[in-house]
């Protein structure tokens, strides 16, 4: 899920850096430190509207300035549960790695369809055995989070699970195409009534 919410961090100016314009110094320095970090299973994407706080500490035998920081982080935070929607960005033998903002997700070959599924390695596509619908790289999907393992050091290392089983969930085709069924045969069933009240 993504929030906007408001931080209050501590950043560290160097001795280098102090004859430099203090509210510029401390934006770039705010951005370097939080941006692409994660914390509290969060992930900061943007740092912005950033202000010091008070007055700057200085700790004996550092040279540097410690000064209290306000601002406002858009964060991702993935959730358990939470549904999402990204793109198929790697297909392989064993399933399809689902990409949503800055992270990716693996939706294993036996949570991509109520079908067999065949790998297609020359064309890299994943098909159903009967309902032959397949899934490529670039394909948007819909998907849910099952497993959740967040890395706060490298989060481009996070392992999150997924699923496309449910219904609502997959390829945004599939389900478009469902939900096309799904109101012929309630106008179908519509007439079928009328029918019958003659």
């Amino acid at each position: 899920m993504y929030m906007m919410i408001e931080k209050e961090e501590t950043v560290r100016i160097p001795p280098e850096k102090l004859n430099e314009k203090l509210d510029e110094i401390v934006e770039t320095l705010a951005r370097e430190n939080f941006e692409g970090r994660m914390a509290n299973g969060a992930l900061t994407l943007l740092v912005t509207d950033v202000n010091g706080a008070g007055e700057g500490k200085i700790v004996h035998g550092d040279g540097g300035v410690y000064q209290k920081v306000k601002f406002n982080a858009l964060v991702l935070k993935p959730e358990m549960q939470e549904i999402i929607d990204g793109f198929v960005c790697e297909v392989l033998s064993f399933g399809a790695f689902i990409r949503f903002g800055p992270l990716d997700g693996l939706a294993h070959i036996s949570q991509i369809l109520d079908d067999r599924i065949n790998f297609d390695s020359g064309n890299q596509r994943l098909v159903g055995k009967t309902g032959k619908k397949e899934l490529r790289a670039g394909d948007m999907v819909r998907a849910r989070i099952v497993t959740l393992s967040l890395n706060e050091i490298n989060p481009r290392e996070s392992r999150i699970g997924l699923t496309m089983r449910q219904s609502g969930l997959g390829k945004l085709e599939w389900i478009e195409e469902s939900r096309k069924k799904e109101e012929g045969a309630g106008k179908d069933e519509g007439k079928k009534k009328k029918k019958v009240k003659k």
